[in-house]
């Protein structure tokens, strides 16, 4: 890709790819194993998630001008970087399937029930391909509106919860033991996944290598903030036993709030904000893809390879929502296997062969 983005549109992306599903689906998910330590859960999935963004962006910067699957190319050969598109191009068709749970869900279950799963999963994969099409600068355009979308989602709710907010019902910390909430944090580092394997594709693109650090780390800080408010605020307002008996918490949350007063449909006017995020989560999954599709099969261009990604990943999450068992079994059960499995192990992987093959890194530099 031969688009650039700046640093504060990084930061931008990294935001809106964690906040949809850790707020939408993932807390409920932790409160039925900790109850009200869900909010600790949500830190230590932060802190391990800076650990593993510092890694990442040491392994990128190696050769800053390429992504991660041509860092393979240049260690191991096209072989190998074709075996890394393949398995990178199957984690993204795979996390389409969280990804559609939560676009779906929260529209279909709370506005339009009646509207047929297809109707949503054709709209996110046509409306995410047309953005891909045009690159990753439009994309982070749109999700610096996101960014402020999330804002203002953010002050509408604690302005409305805050008269019911009973500090008392985040009492007793660590209820389940020490190692519970550090065991349950899996759920949220499966989100950060979806984030990481997002970078090691788009680094490249992001101007200032120097600056990527610095930015990664205020990106996961500023996510830590605008995430781990919504499991404070539905413990102390729904309780954990409400929030653990919702698919999607947090628009029962958005339903206690009291907004209504001073804003009419404000249900709506959330959604409206919540979906700028959850389209570019969709719109960044899709070109990810693309780009390691296109790869595998040696191709200069991501632009062909657009449909036969979408195709398939709108297969995939069209299959995913269409059961409700089925998709929370695989959200809170494979999924999280599968994606804190191959994002650690590329990750893991190439940080620690790096030491063992200066000599070509340096000559490819």
């Amino acid at each position: 890709m031969k688009y650039k983005i700046t640093n504060g549109m990084y930061m931008a992306l990294i935001i809106n790819m964690l906040y949809p599903k850790a707020i939408g689906i993932t807390q409920g998910s932790i409160a039925r194993e900790v109850g009200s330590d869900m909010w600790i859960s949500t830190l230590v999935a932060t802190l391990l998630a800076l650990l593993i963004f510092w890694l990442l962006v040491v392994v990128i910067q190696r050769i800053p001008e390429l992504d991660i699957i041509d860092h393979s190319k240049v260690l191991f050969g096209p072989l190998f970087s074709k075996l890394v598109s393949l398995i990178m191009f199957i984690y993204f068709v795979l996390s389409f399937g969280p990804i559609m749970v939560t676009f779906v869900y929260h529209l279909k279950d709370f506005f339009l029930p009646d509207a047929p799963v297809i109707l949503f999963i054709v709209v996110a994969v046509i409306v995410g391909s047309y953005a891909v099409y045009f690159g990753i600068e439009v994309i982070a355009r749109i999700s610096l509106i996101g960014l402020f979308c999330i804002i203002l989602l953010n002050t509408l709710l604690i302005i409305g919860s805050l008269e019911d907010f009973d500090i008392r019902e985040l009492l007793p910390v660590f209820e389940f033991g020490i190692t519970s909430p550090i065991l349950a944090s899996r759920h949220h580092l499966a989100d950060w996944s979806i984030v990481m394997m997002m970078c090691l594709v788009i680094l490249p693109t992001v101007n200032n290598d120097e600056g990527w650090r610095r930015s990664s780390m205020f990106g996961v800080i500023f996510s830590l903030i605008f995430v781990v408010m919504w499991p404070i605020l539905e413990t102390g307002v729904l309780t954990s036993q409400v929030t653990s008996q919702y698919l999607v918490a947090c628009m029962q949350m958005a339903r206690s709030a009291h907004i209504g007063f001073f804003l009419h449909r404000y249900e709506m006017v959330m959604i409206a904000f919540f979906g700028i995020s959850v389209l570019t989560q969709i719109t960044i999954a899709l070109l990810c893809a693309s780009v390691c599709f296109s790869k595998l099969f040696g191709s200069k261009k991501y632009h062909p390879a657009i449909l036969p990604s979408a195709i398939i990943m709108g297969a995939y999450g069209y299959w995913v929502v269409l059961n409700h068992n089925r998709a929370m079994g695989i959200l809170e059960n494979s999924w999280v296997t599968y994606s804190l499995s191959i994002t650690l192990g590329i990750i893991g992987f190439m940080w620690i062969i790096g030491f063992f093959m200066k000599k070509k890194i340096k000559n490819a530099k």
